[in-house]
């Protein structure tokens, strides 16, 4: 058991801005089978609806609450889009260059980016993948004005709605989110290669079960500390130390610390390797000469949510 504590460094998260759009329009059988780059993508408002309760009363009480479905939904905004779009916005060409509008429209995918932050990182901290089935725009305005001393872009807007596609033991849905600082990185790059194309395949959106085939996590290995640099019971060394623990997973949380034997609490400041198993303190001054270290490793806890058994690594510094 550890006390909750608020405001970590590290732990201050945050979510922004929208990237590498990606449009899938929808081939036969519901497939997704090519992806086209939507550049200008300015903002994917989603907006999930539904969900409301109809309560029922019985014996003078509430009895219970039916809820209705839950729908997914969105807005686009962008400063222009694919020309494969077209006919997602009910448009026909009749001509080169000759367009038509009040057609058919075509359901289409989508894919995108957030920035995932944190105060320690900025934005570099990580993102989110958001793939969206079973997509259909609606007719939206498109205001053109003249050009004058404060000269601005058109913006085009689209609501969607969607319909869910199957997922194997859940119920149907039209959204993914995936997070990068959470699933295997390696697993993630080969989806991105799938959504992205590469030098010998194209741009695809693959649908939900094949996503969760790719990403599904290994077992994961039982939590150690795989190596503590200095070592438990090491001496002479250096009062210009560091001390370095290793992990073999990555972890989400930890409350390690170091002190001198008599119990009095060293300073200095900690930082995670980019894999998140590699923890260094770096002391804020130099360690006294001839002075025995305590490394408490406690409230260790991976992304697995393992826990780690507590122990004490001691070290003797040099005289």
């Amino acid at each position: 058991m550890s006390k909750l504590i608020w405001d970590k460094t590290g732990e201050r998260y945050y979510e922004t801005g929208v990237n590498q759009g990606v449009l899938y329009p929808q081939g036969e059988g519901g497939t997704y089978p090519k992806g086209v780059a939507w550049n200008g993508l300015i903002s994917v408002t989603e907006s999930p609806s539904g969900a409301e309760p109809t309560p029922l009363y019985a014996d003078n009480i509430k009895y219970l609450n039916l809820v209705s479905a839950e729908e997914f939904g969105a807005s686009i905004e962008a400063y222009t889009y694919p020309d494969e779009f077209a006919q997602c916005d009910g448009s026909a060409e009749i001509a080169t260059g000759v367009m038509i509008g009040q057609q058919n429209r075509k359901v289409f995918g989508l894919s995108y980016k957030t920035v995932l932050g944190n105060d320690s990182d900025g934005n570099d901290y990580g993102y989110k993948l958001h793939l969206i089935y079973g997509a259909l725009a609606a007719p939206s305005e498109k205001g053109y004005s003249t050009i004058n001393d404060s000269p601005e872009a058109i913006t085009f807007s689209w609501e969607v709605t969607t319909t869910p596609v199957p997922v194997t033991g859940f119920k149907p849905t039209a959204s993914i989110t995936i997070d990068s600082t959470k699933v295997n990185s390696a697993k993630l790059a080969a989806l991105e290669e799938i959504l992205y194309g590469s030098e010998v395949t194209e741009a695809r959106l693959p649908l939900p079960d094949e996503v969760a085939a790719l990403l599904a996590a290994d077992t994961p290995s039982a939590l150690a500390l795989v190596e503590i640099s200095p070592a438990d019971e090491d001496a002479d060394v250096a009062v210009d130390s560091n001390i370095v623990l290793t992990f073999n997973n990555k972890i989400s949380r930890e409350s390690i610390i170091v002190t001198k034997d008599d119990g009095t609490l060293v300073a200095g400041t900690k930082t995670w390797d980019t894999a998140g198993k590699v923890l260094t303190f770096e002391p804020t001054g130099n360690l006294s000469v001839s002075t025995v270290y305590l490394v408490t490793v406690g409230g260790v806890v991976d992304i697995y949510g393992q826990a780690l058994s507590a122990a004490v690594i001691n070290f003797m510094t040099a005289n």
